[in-house]
């Protein structure tokens, strides 16, 4: 099933259980799969049309009256166009305001350049009292959003509309700010967030086929970021390689570094996009043009296993 319905039916039967939580749409309710919702809860479901900015001061508004307002658009118009009105309107007012970014990065694909964006966490990191999740699969997010809900303070969550891949069982288990331990290793730690936890999964099988030992972890709140795991991991390998789909200005990459440079100065790298503007094209050619590949994967992680 596409991550967009997952997340839809589980919205659904959270909002017949909490009539506190509304959502609102900028002209892009079909896209995301929210207008399944509308005919349920018509008075609780609000079409602002493209006005992006608008919508995150209406949802704030709302918050302030104990409402639980989830606003989604693709990433750079909920994140991007409406920036100031998150920054004053839901961060620095501490508003219960969930901002839902689709299709992150170089899943944009055949939507575009103007559509796609390599500097979400990064913005969002920077806003005080916001959490920041990168999400991998519908089962994470299933999982993830009672507890969604419930948070107090402002929310960013990214994730892909039309991803049918499944990392986790239904046993998983989400837990806020702690990462997900999918490999003990001792050779080099490699960091994964969102949907390139695939990716590093597919490298870190290949690497241990050659005899090399990987401490995997994957990332889904990449705010505030679990450091406990990170600086564990990393004492024992003394090697980290961060894998996102994100500019390597500002995102995980950056929330590991900083950690590590105060506590556990470590060698690192990062599988990250490298100061490209955006593009047009399918998901595999892109990954490749990004260096966001398997392979770039697994090199990075030799070159530093190998690191004298």
């Amino acid at each position: 099933m596409e991550l967009r319905k997952e997340y839809v039916g589980e919205l659904a039967r959270l909002m017949r259980e909490n009539d506190k939580i509304v959502v609102l749409d900028a002209d892009l309710a079909s896209a995301g799969g929210t207008k399944a919702l509308y005919s349920e809860f018509p008075d609780r479901c609000i079409e602002v049309g493209i006005a992006e900015a608008n919508m995150a001061c209406i949802a704030a508004g709302l918050a302030t009256r104990g409402f639980i307002p989830f606003i989604h658009s693709f990433v750079p118009f909920v994140t991007r166009r409406a920036l100031d009105q998150i920054a004053v309107s839901v961060c620095y007012s501490e508003q219960n305001v969930r901002i839902v970014g689709f299709d992150p990065g170089v899943h944009t694909t055949y939507n575009g350049g103007t559509h796609m964006s390599f500097e979400d966490l990064a913005i969002m990191r920077a806003f005080c009292n916001i959490a920041v999740l990168d999400i991998v699969d519908g089962v994470q997010l299933r999982k993830a959003l009672p507890y969604i809900v419930e948070h107090k303070g402002p929310m960013y969550i990214r994730f892909v509309r039309k991803q049918t891949d499944v990392m986790f069982g239904e046993d998983y288990e989400f837990r806020f700010g702690k990462a997900d331990k999918l490999r003990d290793g001792k050779d080099i730690t490699v960091i994964a967030g969102g949907t390139m936890l695939f990716d590093a999964v597919q490298a870190a099988d290949r690497l241990e086929k050659e005899g090399y030992s990987v401490d995997l972890l994957g990332i889904h709140t990449v705010k505030p970021l679990d450091e406990q795991a990170v600086l564990d991991s990393a004492r024992k390998t003394k090697r980290v390689l961060t894998v996102e789909n994100h500019s390597i200005h500002g995102g995980l990459y950056g929330a590991v570094t900083e950690v590590l440079s105060a506590n556990e100065p470590t060698l690192c790298d990062a599988v990250a996009v490298r100061d490209r503007l955006t593009q047009v094209g399918n998901l595999a050619d892109l990954k490749r043009d990004y260096a966001l590949a398997v392979d770039d994967i697994y090199s990075r992680a030799i070159k530093l296993i190998e690191h004298k």
